[in-house]
């Protein structure tokens, strides 16, 4: 395992939410952030068919544009009644003809697809968020880093926080979904906290202790 001594990490994403909470983790471990859309970097085509492929694409391409350490997370909604779907397609559901991204359009997809499978109660309508981080040198070493959290799909979408498909995702063992709860509920985690809440902290947690020493 390789140990991240720069003090600035570039946040291999163009996704604002997803830049956010990971800066909201790393500043309180001393690292700041450059995203690749700071940067101007392009968003290379996410070609993989896992998560583990996509994170590792996106990383590599914002090490080598850069030049320094990159951290990308692949993540997204896996449903069980429908076949693991959006899985790593989950970006894509929510893309509309004009090349823009609709999360209530794409959470009403999501419900739709239930419906018509006839997945109507809290038991049936079992998810997961999943997150892969990727950490990548430009020498091209990567380590990866995986975290879930289990959850069920409710319906009507409930909560503002967060952004994506978070108002749609009441994780296990809660009765709020991550788009009712503040952002230190849903991803804060600091060294010696046992555990962590959301799929990226979970695997933040687990990079922050390999490659962080944290």
């Amino acid at each position: 395992m390789r140990k991240l001594e720069d003090k600035v990490l570039i946040v291999a994403s163009h996704n604002a939410g997803k830049i956010a909470e990971i800066r909201d983790l790393i500043g309180p471990l001393g690292f700041s952030a450059k995203s690749a859309a700071d940067l101007s970097f392009a968003e290379p085509d996410e070609t993989g068919t896992t998560f583990e492929e996509n994170a590792t694409i996106k990383a590599l391409a914002s090490a080598r544009a850069s030049g320094l350490p990159a951290l990308s997370d692949d993540s997204g909604l896996v449903v069980d009644a429908l076949g693991g779907d959006p899985g790593v397609y989950t970006a894509n559901w929510a893309e509309t003809p004009e090349g823009k991204r609709d999360f209530a359009m794409a959470m009403r997809k999501v419900e739709e697809a239930l419906q018509k499978a006839g997945a109507t109660t809290p038991e049936a309508r079992t998810a997961r968020f999943v997150s892969v981080l990727c950490m990548a040198w430009p020498d091209g070493h990567v380590e990866l880093f995986r975290g879930e959290v289990e959850g069920e799909i409710v319906w009507p979408p409930r909560g503002t926080a967060g952004f994506g498909y978070d108002p749609l995702f009441q994780p296990a063992g809660h009765t709020r979904t991550f788009g009712e709860m503040t952002a230190e509920e849903k991803h804060g985690w600091k060294p010696g906290d046992a555990d962590a809440l959301s799929h990226r902290a979970r695997a933040f947690k687990l990079f922050a202790e390999t490659c962080l020493g944290a």
